[in-house]
């Protein structure tokens, strides 16, 4: 009787302690498909494409030096030739001051080796040198030939040295006074060069 009381119980212990191993064993966490971690597929990237070169903007080429220079031949034209010009304008040394410029035109023109270099009519620009009490005297300053301007140095005169006909010296030695404070519109002025100037010539 005590062996078919104790083979139950046996039995029952071993199956008690069989199925806590069970459920130990269905306790532990079961990794599937879904909990693994994705697999990291690394996809290859087209390179960039190079960058383009920017597009560079017409290349500016410095305008060479002789290009201000005349063209063709150029004559000198020499220290101490006259040149004679007409003032277009009325100057006074009660209203110019020193360094004034004024308008003029070539009276007549200027020839080298009977080639014309300065032409009648051309546009001149004079200056105020001294513009004092009873006291003008002005000098040339530019010439303008085939349109462009050069500088021109002379000397300095006054209103009473402008050009005279021979019946005008008679009538001056009448008068004993001489206005030298102003210089009026249409007087005409002979001066000379003190230094040489370049000017280009045609022909």
């Amino acid at each position: 009787m005590f062996e078919s009381q104790v083979s139950p119980n046996l039995l029952l212990a071993c199956l008690a302690i069989g199925l806590m191993g069970f459920a130990g064993c269905s306790s532990q966490p079961q990794t599937t498909a879904a909990d693994q971690p994705p697999k990291t597929t690394h996809v290859k990237r087209a390179a960039a494409p190079a960058p383009k070169p920017k597009a560079e903007g017409p290349k500016v080429v410095p305008v060479s030096a002789k290009a201000s220079q005349p063209t063709g031949r150029v004559v000198t034209v020499p220290k101490g030739t006259p040149i004679t010009a007409i003032v277009d304008q009325t100057l006074g040394s009660d209203k110019n001051h020193k360094g004034d410029t004024f308008v003029a035109s070539l009276c007549s023109p200027v020839k080298i080796d009977g080639k014309t270099v300065l032409p009648k009519g051309a546009h001149i620009t004079g200056k105020v040198v001294t513009a004092k009490k009873h006291e003008l005297k002005v000098a040339l300053a530019s010439v303008v030939i085939h349109g462009k301007s050069y500088d021109l140095e002379t000397n300095s005169l006054r209103p009473s040295d402008k050009f005279k006909s021979a019946s005008a010296k008679g009538k001056d030695k009448a008068n004993q006074k001489i206005d030298n404070s102003k210089l009026a519109v249409n007087s005409q002025l002979t001066f000379k060069l003190s230094k040489p100037v370049n000017v280009p010539s045609k022909g």
